[in-house]
């Protein structure tokens, strides 16, 4: 139930897709009656399948083929627009058929009039969003809803319009292009693309123009490729292009739609620029005391090119200022660093010139034209004057002096000048590091070495001074050098044997037969104080025989006659000459012990057996050590007697019952003061001690006046713990002083002894009445007035 007109027919009359569009548009609003095919037959042949009654074979009308309805997007009316008509040969008009439209968007998008078949869309569609909607047509019977045909599927397709501009998804753009490209070095493309149904009309046909970036760079209209319009374009005059490029519908004609985008073209550097100095001169300046290696200046070519194009190297071009100055490229690859090379001198030279030529150290083949990549300028550096030193005429000094010389001897001169100021003076001094033995001196005024004692070339040779030179305007100004002092030989040492000679002789041996060869040496120089001559005994009665070799050495013979054995051994003496100015001599005397010998020549002994002693002490040393060992007998002896008599004396001490303390304190004598210090009556005797005085008990807030009486001593033996707590009470009531824990002292010295009491404290007991010393203490002068009135002497009337 479904048809259309044939697409061969819009292709044979060559109209437009819009055309067509409106034909079918005119036709389906005319009516079903030429849009929609009578569907009799086919009905009835349903109809058949439906049980009904089998049809008759008649020929039927054809009816017209159909599949699709169209409909403008983005229509929009005050009205639902009819799009179509569905109509069926079953309908006769008697309005008994009820069309009905099912599928996408039925009922919504499009609605259908039950009665006649008028297919309206009711709202604007857009092809973008959906192309086609598929619907189901059927007419069935109003009354019974039975269908009368079967259900057709037809399309309604929604035609396309130019309602999309293009738009650039991946825009805004950026890109590099090499600057001095040649024309047509494509740069970048571009790509729009346009919503709108490129196969239907030019709505999606682009064109690509350029809005803003002409002359410098065009676009091709179909690709969208970006390519450079103009040659040589520099990075160094202009290096960003902002370039708009435009893309238009509809094949770029009049009513197209249009979208644009920038694409922001970025000039990339090419070594195109040679370096240049800004200047052709530079001019700089030292200190003459500046190392090897000091910054004397910075030069820069300009070179306005980047990165590694920019990169330079530096070198001086005359041999002049090479050999003084160097020139190196610092880190960042751009500047010029002089330095210095060698030491400078005011003095000598006060200024340099020369030429520096710098260089790119990467070149583009392609852009020699536009060189040469270099620049050449002139340096001028001036060498400035600083205070200098004291300069030595000779950077080390070698001197030499002759031993055993009288202090004062001249040993030489060091010379020193001020570079600044020739005429100003120098003073002159040895470092006292490098001459701990003070051996020279030195003119402090002219510098003239001399000796300040004898020197000994033996025990020194070489003598090492650091001399230093100072200006007298300025201490600070001071140089040093060295000089080395030769300690010249002369002949003041006698030779001597190289060692101690101690040798033996068989007593069988033959006449002139060698014994030892003798060496001597001489501390002097090698030379004629270095030789040595050899004089031994001479004359007929001589034991032993001496030979010069004449190298130094002597051999010691036998003499044509035996030599008698003999206990003690031969003492040959030897006299040594040597050959220096003035001859010296020495005597040397070489031990020869004549032995007895086994066959095979090995000594047997080297004393005769008739005149050796027994073994054994002398009677010397016997007695000796006789007497020493009774000498020690007796010290010990007198020891042992003198201790066992003390051991004696200290038993006797320990049998008697003395308890006699002795008490010390570091407190002064204060005279009289002491009475009242201490209480002299603890240490008295108690047999002695005077009545307690009657009265009322004393304060204990207030120093009594009188003492406490004291208690008397229970009768019978003196028993030393009762009395210790008898004393002990009474210190503790007495008010007079603080309150004691214990007593530390007693002064009773007990009963029985013989002598009776020794100590002088047992006399107080004879105060105020008993008789007192033999002596009267008065008699004993002023100095012993208070000792005589502390034992109860009467005071001299006053005068």
């Amino acid at each position: 139930m479904h048809a259309s007109a044939p697409r061969s027919s819009e292709q044979s009359l060559g109209w437009s897709p819009n055309m067509w569009g409106l034909v079918r548009l005119l036709l389906a609003w005319l009516g079903g009656w030429g849009c929609m095919g009578r569907l009799a037959a086919p009905a009835r042949a349903w109809a058949g399948s439906r049980g009904g009654p089998e049809p008759s074979l008649l020929r039927t009308r054809r009816s017209w083929v159909w599949n699709q309805f169209f409909v403008i997007e983005e229509y929009a009316g005050p009205e639902p627009v009819l799009i179509g008509k569905l109509h069926s040969d079953v309908d006769r008009g008697e309005g008994r058929t009820k069309y009905l439209l099912t599928g996408e968007g039925a009922g919504t998008v499009f609605v259908i009039d039950e009665a006649t078949g008028n297919i309206h869309v009711t709202k604007s569609l857009d092809r973008e969003e959906k192309a086609q909607y598929v619907l189901l047509a059927q007419a069935v019977d109003r009354a019974s809803n039975r269908p009368l045909e079967p259900p057709s599927e037809f399309i309604i397709k929604v035609q396309d319009i130019n309602d999309n501009p293009p738009i650039f998804p991946l825009g805004p753009y950026h890109a590099t292009v090499p600057e001095m490209s040649n024309v047509g070095t494509s740069v970048i493309q571009v790509t729009a693309h346009d919503a709108d149904d490129p196969s239907y009309g030019n709505s999606a046909k682009l064109v690509y123009t350029v809005l803003d970036g002409l002359p410098f760079f065009s676009v091709d209209p179909q690709t969208g490729v970006v390519r450079t319009a103009i040659p040589n374009m520099d990075r160094e005059t202009q290096e960003e292009f902002l370039v708009v490029i435009q893309a238009k519908d509809m094949g770029g004609h009049m009513g197209g739609l249009s979208g644009s985008t920038t694409v922001t073209v970025t000039l990339s550097d090419v070594n195109d620029n040679p370096p240049k100095f800004p200047q052709s001169l530079y001019q700089f300046s030292v200190v003459e005391t500046a190392g090897p290696g000091t910054l004397v200046g910075r030069l820069r070519a300009q070179d306005p090119d980047l990165g590694d194009n920019a990169l330079m190297a530096y070198s001086i071009l005359d041999g002049e200022g090479s050999e003084a100055f160097s020139i190196s490229t610092d880190s960042q690859g751009r500047d010029g660093l002089l330095t210095v090379r060698k030491p400078l001198d005011f003095e000598t030279r006060r200024a340099y010139s020369f030429r520096v030529e710098a260089t790119n150290t990467l070149i583009d083949p392609a852009y020699l034209r536009r060189g040469p990549f270099k620049d050449v300028a002139s340096v001028r550096v001036a060498v400035q004057d600083a205070p200098e030193p004291p300069a030595f005429t000779q950077a080390a000094y070698h001197l030499a002096v002759p031993e055993n010389k009288a202090p004062g001897t001249l040993v030489g001169q060091v010379s020193a000048t001020d570079l600044d100021s020739p005429a100003s003076p120098i003073r002159y001094s040895i470092l006292p590091h490098s001459d701990l033995e003070r051996c020279f001196s030195i003119e402090p005024e002219d510098g003239t070495i001399r000796t300040a004692g004898p020197l000994d070339r033996e025990a020194r040779v070489w003598h090492n001074l650091t001399v230093l030179a100072t200006e007298l305007d300025s201490s600070a100004q001071a140089s040093r050098v060295q000089v080395a002092i030769q300690t010249l030989d002369e002949n003041d040492n006698a030779p001597q044997l190289a060692e101690p000679y101690d040798t033996f002789v068989c007593d069988s041996a033959a006449p002139s037969q060698l014994i030892q060869v003798i060496r001597a040496l001489d501390r002097d120089e090698v030379g004629n104080n270095s030789r040595v001559s050899f004089h031994g005994p001479l004359g007929p009665d001589a034991n032993f025989t001496v030979r010069d070799n004449q190298d130094g050495s002597a051999s010691l013979l036998l003499p044509s006659r035996p030599v008698p054995p003999r206990q003690a051994p031969y003492l040959v003496p030897i006299e040594l000459w040597d050959w220096g100015q003035p001859v010296l001599s020495s005597t040397a005397t070489v031990t020869v012990s004549v032995c007895r010998c086994r066959p095979d020549g090995s000594v047997a002994s080297c004393r005769p057996e008739a005149q050796l002693s027994p073994a054994g002490l002398s009677t010397g040393a016997l007695l000796a050590i006789v007497t020493c060992v009774g000498t020690l007998l007796a010290l010990v002896v007198l020891f042992v007697a003198l201790r066992r008599q003390k051991q004696e004396a200290l038993m006797v001490l320990e049998e008697e019952d003395v308890r006699e303390n002795i008490i010390t304190y570091d407190d002064e004598g204060g005279g009289e003061e002491d009475t009242e210090a201490f209480d002299i009556s603890a240490l008295q005797n108690p047999d002695g001690a005077a009545p307690p005085a009657p009265g009322p008990p004393a304060r204990r807030d207030v120093l009594p006046w009188a003492r406490a009486p004291r208690q008397p001593r229970p009768p019978g033996p003196a028993d030393v713990a009762q009395l210790l707590a008898l004393r002990l009470r009474e210190a503790d009531e007495d008010p007079s002083v603080p309150p004691y824990d214990s007593v530390q002292v007693y002064g009773y010295e007990g009963r029985g002894s013989s002598c009776g009491s020794l100590s002088s404290l047992g006399s107080g007991s004879e105060i105020g009445g008993a008789p007192g010393p033999a002596e009267p203490l008065d008699d004993w002068g002023p100095l012993f007035r208070t000792l005589a009135e502390l034992y109860g002497a009467k005071e001299p009337p006053a005068p």
